[in-house]
């Protein structure tokens, strides 16, 4: 029976993995694409290799230098530019960047996330290795969650949407939108969620829908410390809290699959117009 059970958690531990790689594959998408070309050229020599990691230092060195001229010049090769010269590289030197202002912002949307998933790892380590450690309750970490990734933006709020802009242009569109679902996979996850039903769907988009609805409220609040912001977040989650309720507690199966295939296609359907795409 022991084994049975180990097999059991093993199968299941394979497949939320596999979620979500499937989930958030889309968001590798970049650094696939330089994966491939360097497996094209399997005889590339080692020079090649460490000029093509000296390249991209230099990118990510720019880049984050550029940040700080962000609130004043945009998302833009401006920014960019400004940027190479403050760490000593010709402004000219924004051509190494073909998607121009398009992968400053996709720069800032990595590294948050980023940041995030290391808050968020860091926490259940602290919860994993002390069993004393107060605990939240899994809504309580998902609203926690959204609050810090937007705090994140705020310092760029006035220029923020221009970025949301950029990355609704169509040859940014796939990059952005598995930024958003990497984002939202790892506050689900990190907030318990092992599904590995449709739910695991649903409850993702809705989140994705949560985020960025809170995000536009966010733009145009100007209460102390965005207090309506987080008021609004948390009014979001616990509609979705009773909309679950609802579904859970049907005692006709078949209404309810109904009701949670309504409940997904109107969020996909929202996701999708919060998001530009037609």
């Amino acid at each position: 029976m022991a084994m049975i059970n180990s097999f059991r958690s093993a199968r299941s531990r394979l497949a939320v993995a596999g979620f979500r790689c499937l989930w958030t594959s889309r968001a590798l998408l970049v650094d696939q694409s330089e994966n491939d070309n360097r497996n094209a050229e399997p005889q590339q020599s080692g020079h090649e290799e460490n000029d093509e990691e000296y390249e991209k230092n230099i990118k990510t060195k720019i880049l984050s230098a550029s940040l700080k001229f962000v609130p004043d010049m945009g998302w833009s090769k401006q920014a960019i530019s400004a940027g190479a010269e403050s760490v000593g590289y010709p402004g000219v030197i924004h051509g190494l960047f073909p998607n121009g202002s398009a992968a400053l912002v996709l720069y800032f949307y990595s590294i948050c996330n980023r940041e995030l998933n290391q808050i968020l790892e860091k926490e259940a380590m602290v919860i994993e290795t002390d069993s004393s450690s107060p605990r939240k309750t899994p809504e309580q970490q998902v609203r926690d969650a959204v609050e810090t990734r937007l705090r994140m933006v705020i310092p760029y709020k006035k220029s923020w949407p221009q970025a949301m802009a950029i990355m609704t242009l169509p040859p940014n569109v796939p990059t952005a939108l598995a930024n958003l679902l990497t984002l939202v996979d790892d506050i689900c996850y990190y907030a318990g969620d092992r599904s590995v039903d449709i739910n695991w769907y649903i409850r993702r988009m809705i989140l994705a829908t949560i985020y960025k609805s809170t995000e536009l409220y966010m733009l145009q609040d100007r209460s102390e410390d965005h207090k309506e912001t987080w008021l609004f977040l948390e009014r979001r989650i616990q509609d979705t809290l009773q909309v679950q309720m609802m579904l859970s507690s049907s005692n006709k199966p078949d209404e309810a699959l109904n009701r949670v295939t309504e409940t997904g296609t109107a969020v996909f359907i929202t996701a999708r117009n919060i998001l530009g795409l037609n």
